[in-house]
């Protein structure tokens, strides 16, 4: 079965199984932010071995997205310039360098570096995904298609916070990450000998491209922006919590991030699927209002063990959920032609969330205070859903005149 998609301006669907295409894009995904994941579900072992701090944990957070945020607008330009083919395999080798080089780095410096390197795959990611679900996939199954390769990244979280955390247990956090890092040198193969190549580049626009996001665009870069910052902190210093405050071992903590992943990749197929034009702009500050309330089940875990495990599924449920909404958002509201931009432009601002939040909670985690840096998650959620809820309500009704002028 081949996919049928749009073909005007110079595009042409990619050929081969709409399965096979889904689960390329999945896994791109997955590697795009795997090493982040990696990262906060490995972090016990790494504050051990290494002797870092918990601080220094944030802090390759902070590299890796920062790097990803700066390089998103240039990313979004590359893979319009070279298209989805290379930029794919480009991204999982990328990807496979800056795990190995974590494997083997010695201390804080090369563990910084590579991660770093690892920014550039997070740049590609949606840009380049985005624009083969536009390429490849008729309008009315665009949705779910994007749900699914966004489930991506927390089949990332999952296999950081199960399979990898547990075969570290076996051969060493390296032997895992290497593992890992040979996975994604295979998945960048089967890449370039799955796909299609891509069509000849289109003639450059004149003028300069605009950053400067607009309408929908803007209020969903600051969507992201708030809620990568509470996403991050989750991910980055979930397991280490599970450690210090809940008296889990490494394997245990590293599998609340595996619940986060599972019930990230749940939510965001389910939530993509119901976001349909009219219904899929209040979803963002819907679900971040639920973020809000798995925020503050993580601030009262050390009371009651058993709700750090609810308070994981719900942000997988809620807030990770969110990100995809808002991918489905861009590919409904871009302006013609400017979808791969766009969708850089959104990325940029989760990336610069993910960069800031990490860092604030590192400093309280330092002293212990991790029911303050799930308060501190919790407002940064409300303030996400604050934005999105406005921007629902204004679009409603600059749209309303459109529809009863219509329907007259």
């Amino acid at each position: 079965m081949t996919m049928e998609g749009d073909t005007r301006a110079g595009r042409r669907p990619m050929a081969g199984p709409a399965a096979q295409l889904t689960a390329l894009l999945t896994c791109a995904m997955a590697f795009s932010m795997l090493q982040l994941f990696l990262l906060g579900a490995l972090g016990p072992r790494l504050v051990d071995e290494l002797g870092i701090s918990p601080t220094m944990l944030g802090l390759t957070t902070t590299i890796g997205f920062g790097t990803a945020a700066v390089l998103s607008p240039s990313g979004g330009r590359l893979v319009d310039l070279i298209g989805p083919r290379r930029s794919l395999v480009l991204l999982l080798v990328v990807s496979s360098a800056a795990l190995a080089l974590i494997g083997a780095a010695p201390g804080a410096g090369l563990l910084l570096g590579a991660v770093a390197l690892g920014g550039l795959p997070q740049a590609l990611a949606n840009p380049a995904t985005n624009k083969a679900v536009l390429a490849a996939v008729p309008p009315d199954r665009r949705g779910a298609v994007t749900g699914m390769k966004q489930s991506g990244v927390q089949l990332g979280a999952f296999a950081a916070g199960l399979p990898l955390a547990a075969l570290a247990g076996g051969v060493g956090w390296r032997g895992a990450v290497w593992t890992a890092a040979g996975t994604a040198l295979l998945t960048g193969l089967w890449a370039w000998r799955a796909l299609p190549a891509d069509p000849p580049a289109p003639p450059a626009p004149g003028g300069r491209p605009s950053l400067v996001p607009r309408g929908p665009i803007a209020w969903l870069v600051v969507f992201s922006l708030f809620l990568g910052c509470g996403i991050a902190s989750v991910n980055t210093y979930l397991a280490l919590f599970g450690t210090r405050e809940l008296g889990l071992g490494p394997t245990a903590a590293g599998a609340l991030v595996a619940v986060l992943g599972v019930a990230g990749i749940v939510g965001r197929v389910g939530w993509s699927r119901a976001a349909r034009p009219g219904r899929a702009e209040w979803l963002p500050g819907l679900l971040a209002v639920g973020a809000v309330g798995a925020a503050l089940l993580l601030a009262a875990a050390p009371t009651v063990g058993l709700l750090a495990w609810v308070a994981a599924a719900a942000v997988g449920i809620f807030a990770v959920s969110g990100n995809a909404v808002s991918m489905v958002l861009v590919l409904q509201r871009a302006a013609p032609g400017r979808a791969g931009q766009d969708s850089a432009l959104v990325a940029a601002g989760f990336f610069t969330g993910f960069a800031a939040g990490p860092p604030l909670f590192g400093l309280l985690a330092e002293t212990g205070r991790y029911g303050t840096g799930w308060l501190l998650v919790a407002a940064e959620f409300v303030a996400a859903s604050a934005v999105a809820l406005l921007w629902a309500s204004r679009d409603r009704a600059h749209r309303a005149p459109t529809r009863a002028k219509a329907a007259a």
